[in-house]
């Protein structure tokens, strides 16, 4: 049995995308402006946020961008807000995870009308769930910024939030990022592409133990080489693994990826 494409080409038609973010949308805006070139094979169809536009962060700013992009690009948006929906229920925060199912229910109505072919969660801090994840199977994807080839006792040994964190105090001397098919257990999905290796370089005279110890200077280094993994790493693979997608290049089967058969 063939193993199946993540998107087969169809003449003439372009892969239809949706960008789901949470917050400043940088990785969504690297995909939008990849969709522009001229070799283009994907367009950008809808932005779905789970942050209506109203809502400010603790600095009093606008804490999700996705309405100002949909606005700058001219493409579809849609909001379904995570905590409006938990208020709802009763529930001051998004912490319980078993109402998660009902909300994804509501996202996939949500979008269900713009034919989407391929996800692509750029910022997006809701984990997904079935409802989501079985109506889009292999169809979703996510960068991450860790390198998610590396394991440790056969699990994956960099996953979650704090992977860079993690790395460096792990004396790692390069990161690189990751793009991967979302299933359901976080970060472990098949791995698409692996970034460039992005030095891991600390001030002079500090060593890993007083990174320890410090923990406002722990900060500042891990900020450091976030922001450069972003544009070393993020920033290129994702809308390359976008592409390729769209090009027919990637399949899966029983957990195995394929890269051009």
């Amino acid at each position: 049995m063939a193993p199946t494409p993540i998107y087969s080409p169809v003449t003439g038609r372009l892969m239809r995308v949706a960008c789901f973010m949470s917050g400043s949308g940088t990785n969504a805006k690297k995909i939008l402006e990849r969709s522009r070139q001229p070799d283009k094979r994907y367009s950008v169809e809808l932005i779905f946020t789970d942050v209506k536009d109203a809502t400010l962060d603790k600095e009093g700013h606008k804490a999700c961008k996705a309405l100002d992009i949909a606005k700058e690009y001219g493409i579809a948006y849609e909001c379904v807000d995570i905590i409006d929906f938990y208020a709802s229920r009763g529930h001051s925060s998004k912490k319980d995870l078993s109402l998660r199912p009902e909300f994804d229910r509501l996202v996939v109505s949500a979008i269900e009308k713009y034919g989407i072919d391929l996800i692509a969660l750029a910022g997006y801090m809701s984990i997904t769930t079935k409802p989501l994840l079985d109506r889009y199977d292999g169809k979703i994807i996510n960068v991450h910024p860790a390198d998610l080839s590396v394991t440790l006792d056969g699990e994956r040994k960099y996953v979650g939030v704090h992977t860079v964190r993690d790395a460096i105090l792990a004396g790692e001397r390069l990161i690189r990022s990751t793009t991967h098919v979302v299933r359901e257990k976080v970060d472990n999905g098949e791995i698409l592409v692996v970034s460039k290796p992005v030095p891991v370089i600390l001030p002079v005279g500090v060593t890993l133990d007083r990174l320890r110890e410090d923990k406002e200077l722990l900060r500042v280094v891990v900020e450091e080489h976030q922001d450069l993994l972003k544009r070393e790493g993020d920033w290129l693979i994702y809308p390359l693994t976008v592409q390729m997608i769209a090009e027919g290049r990637f399949a899966l089967e029983n957990g195995a990826l394929y890269l051009n058969g």
